[in-house]
C-alpha cells in the first residue's frame, strides 16, 4: 500500500516523503521507513504529534492504502495571543476591523 507522509520542521518549509508498505503497517512503519525518526529526531520530542488524514493518531494507528500521514509540532506562540497583538498594532477597535469605515450620521456600532 502507498501512504505519504508530511511534516512541517520549521514555518514555511514542508517535507513530503512516499512510501510503500505491506498492508496492517503502522504509523511508526511508515515513519521508520521513510527515515523521519532519525532524521527529525521524532522519539525525542514530547510535543509531537501524528495524524492521519487530519485526525489525531498514535504510533500504533493501523494504516490503509492511500493514507496521508501528518507529523504535527507543537505551537510557538498561541493563535489567539497573536491574533490579539495584530488587532492592536493596526490601531486598535477604531481604525481596524468592522467599525473602522462609518457611514457618516450613522450610529454607533453600524
Amino acid at each position: 500500500m502507498q501512504i505519504s507522509l508530511a511534516y512541517a520542521p520549521s514555518p514555511r518549509e514542508v517535507v513530503q516523503a512516499e512510501v510503500s508498505l505491506p498492508e496492517g503497517s503502522t504509523v511508526v512503519d511508515a515513519l521508520l521507513a521513510a527515515g523521519w525518526r532519525e532524521r527529525f529526531a521524532l522519539d525525542t520530542t514530547p510535543d509531537i504529534g501524528f495524524g492521519v488524514w487530519n485526525h489525531p493518531a498514535t504510533l500504533r494507528t493501523v494504516l490503509k492504502d492511500r493514507d496521508r500521514v501528518e507529523v504535527y509540532r507543537a505551537l510557538r506562540v498561541d493563535p489567539k495571543r497573536a491574533r490579539r497583538e495584530r488587532f492592536n498594532q493596526q490601531g486598535g477597535k477604531k481604525t481596524a476591523g468592522l467599525f473602522a469605515r462609518r457611514r457618516a450620521g450613522a450610529k454607533p456600532g453600524y
